[in-house]
């Protein structure tokens, strides 16, 4: 960023292009920003980072209060629960002062010599940003496969080194999606390569020693709709081809032990129909919606797989979302949720008797361990509420019962001084919002407490309550934070994203708006003492609700925010564009065309006073361009008729989701409360 101060906000030239489609003229005067290798746009996005500069520079010193508090909440030298693989412990660990993780194993016993397979910290040394993709050792545990991407852009690049030698391979695969499934011979593995769009398109066969043009190619789509990912069963017996569009799926497979020349069709795709396999104990086990909204679980002879034979082992139920499964030798696990809440569904194979693990809290978080052994007698799993850091839990299949591996540790933190709970809040057509409060214990509800609202709802994706000990430097200030579940996300089964998407989208924005009134008739907050914070199409929540009630927010954080609807989804060469079309509709159809202009936030900012607002962007970000968020302060400070705080930050090393760095990324949190807490008026 810019160390230049400027006392003013930077004017954007209007240079005016019109496209019209359906008889209507879409006027974009700012649309010359698109194009990070033209010297007028990084010096204008420079002149907004300077100005920002300006803006927080009396904030130097409550941001470094705030990184110093976020920072204090990390033991930098911890160590995760070791997961079993094979004759292996494998784990990961940081050290004080260190960005990165270090990856490390041990044979057969934990008091065995530690082995590190990767330091992450000498991988990224110099450079300014760094993520690893994925980390994939060897069925013999000799070689490590890895992935690494130095701008944001998430392309990624895969190298393979020996473990005991630390020697690099020559082989260096270029514009992968990050991902490697080896196949069992050791010397051979599968990844992806994107297209210019930002798309998984190919599945490859890589040889170790052999150069990236002779890989052979397993499998093309060619429907810009659907992307590819790759897996392995768990019991290492078969290879998984997953391609997916937003509805419908359709999955290939490969004996690991083969060569892997070719792949097999397990079931042709059907127009919105989903489903996911894995295998076990010679069976396909399958996750589908087929009849089934909300998912059931299925399964069938590998040796017959064909539809006809597929037998159920978890019926659909109305009340309640199949999300996840794994399949150990003895044992099923689905991970399902009931009226918003996660649970673990356990069925003994032997006999289908079915259990569930219970958890102690009204609010909650789970997931998935590593599990990586099929004939495990015990399920890692991992849980965290609002108020409880995350564990690592056992859960022993026979006895049922539970035990922590590992609590992680937050030093300064004390639970008891904190309290969560779910609240529902009816919309305007009479649905329960499901709505998630955290607050210091004995905060007094009179109507005056600075409150920070977040939501997302797109794409099916819930936002659970799980813990964050960054949220705890606005509690400690008086600040209330609540979480909206609202339609669009998936927390109250697979109707809860369909009545947030497409021709229903706008009932995400007025759930939203449901809940910010909702807090304030409650005596939470008041109407000037709202944030407002969304990501990425939680940025388009941002700036839909921001246009429609700006007297209902005092302040809007949009992150990497998709505001600029219209111009990205009439561009189909841009990444993830007509993949989108099932999320939002395609403009090019006049019907959808409408309802979308109808609300893109873009489109709709008028003349009139909004909230104060901080923008956030990555020059490399490849699902939200860097020009949506500036193109939108643009146009809001051209229309607007207040005197408000409305600035942009772009961070022209990173991508999407911000800085690498576990300590750096504390720094842009600290920016960010920084901001609202400058706003509130709260100084230290």
């Amino acid at each position: 960023m810019s160390q230049n101060l400027s006392t003013t906000p930077p004017i954007a030239v209007k240079i005016p292009q019109v496209t019209t489609i359906h008889d209507i003229s879409l006027i974009d005067n700012y649309s010359w920003l698109r194009g990070k290798e033209k010297p007028e746009v990084i010096e204008y996005l420079n002149a907004e980072n300077a100005f920002t500069e300006t803006v927080m520079h009396d904030t130097k010193p409550l941001q470094e209060v705030l990184y110093n508090e976020l920072r204090g909440r990390i033991k930098e030298a911890d160590q995760t629960a070791p997961d079993r693989l094979d004759d292996y412990f494998y784990y990961s660990r940081t050290e004080e002062g260190k960005q990165y993780t270090i990856y490390c194993r041990k044979l057969e016993s934990l008091d065995a010599p530690e082995e590190i397979i990767l330091d992450v910290n000498v991988l990224a040394e110099g450079n300014p940003f760094f993520t690893l993709g994925t980390l994939k050792v060897s069925p013999n545990h000799q070689l490590l496969a890895y992935s690494y991407d130095l701008d944001g852009s998430e392309r990624y690049k895969i190298v393979v080194k020996e473990i005991a030698s630390n020697i690099l391979y020559s082989d260096k695969l270029e514009d992968t999606s990050g991902s490697v499934v080896w196949l069992n011979d050791n010397k051979t593995f599968i990844y992806n390569l994107l297209d210019e769009a930002f798309r998984s398109y190919k599945v490859l066969r890589h040889i170790l020693g052999s150069e990236q043009i002779d890989d052979r190619l397993l499998l093309h789509e060619n429907d810009e709709s659907f992307s590819i990912g790759i897996d392995k069963s768990k019991d290492n017996s078969i290879i998984l081809v997953g391609l997916e569009s937003s509805t419908t799926s359709e999955f290939y497979f490969a004996e690991a032990d083969s060569n892997c020349d070719a792949l097999t069709l397990f079931a042709p795709r059907i127009h919105e129909i989903e489903y996911q396999i894995d295998s076990a104990n010679g069976k396909f086990y399958i996750k589908t919606n087929e009849n089934a909204k909300n998912f059931k679980l299925m399964s069938v002879s590998m040796d017959n797989f064909s539809h006809s034979n597929w037998e159920e082992l978890i019926p659909h139920r109305l009340e309640t979302t199949i999300e996840s499964f794994e399949v150990f030798n003895d044992y099923l696990v689905a991970k399902e949720t009931t009226s918003g809440l996660e649970q673990f569904r356990v069925q003994d194979l032997s006999n289908n008797k079915v259990r569930y693990i219970n958890f102690p809290e009204q609010t909650y978080s789970i997931s998935h361990g590593k599990n990586f052994m099929p004939n495990a007698k015990e399920f890692r799993l991992g849980y965290s509420s609002p108020i409880t850091p995350p564990s690592a839990i056992d859960y022993d299949f026979v006895s049922g019962k539970i035990s922590t591996v590992k609590q992680t540790e937050i030093p300064t933190y004390k639970k008891e001084n904190y309290e969560a709970k779910r609240l529902f809040v009816i919309a305007s057509d009479g649905i329960r919002i499901p709505l998630t409060i955290i607050m210091k214990k004995g905060t007094e509800l009179n109507g005056k407490n600075p409150l920070y609202l977040y939501g997302y709802g797109s794409y099916g994706i819930s936002m659970t309550d799980g813990f964050s000990s960054k949220i705890v430097s606005l509690l400690d200030r008086g600040v209330i934070y609540a979480i909206a579940h609202i339609r669009g996300g998936s927390e109250m089964g697979e109707e809860w994203h369909d009545a947030g998407k497409m021709l229903n989208k706008k009932n995400t924005f007025t759930d939203f708006i449901a809940c910010a009134e909702f807090l304030i008739q409650n005596k939470y907050t008041a109407p000037k003492l709202i944030a407002v914070e969304g990501r990425s199409a939680g940025g388009l929540l941002m700036g839909a609700v921001t246009n429609m009630r700006p007297d209902l927010f005092a302040i809007v954080v949009a992150g990497v925010p998709f505001v600029d609807m219209m111009n990205t989804m009439l561009d189909a060469t841009l990444p993830l564009t007509i993949g989108e079309y099932e999320e939002w509709g395609n403009p090019n159809e006049k019907l959808y065309f409408d309802y979308m202009l109808s609300y893109s936030p873009y489109e709709n900012v008028e003349s009139k006073a909004y909230p104060h607002i901080l923008a956030l962007a990555g020059l490399s970000d490849p699902r939200v361009s860097y020009w949506e968020p500036a193109k939108w302060i643009a146009k809001i400070r051209e229309k607007r008729t207040d005197n408000n705080t409305i600035i942009l930050k772009t961070n022209m090393d990173s991508g999407h989701f911000g800085a690498s760095g576990r300590f750096d990324y504390l720094k842009e949190i600290a920016f960010q409360y920084a901001f609202v807490l400058k706003m509130f008026g709260i100084t230290k």
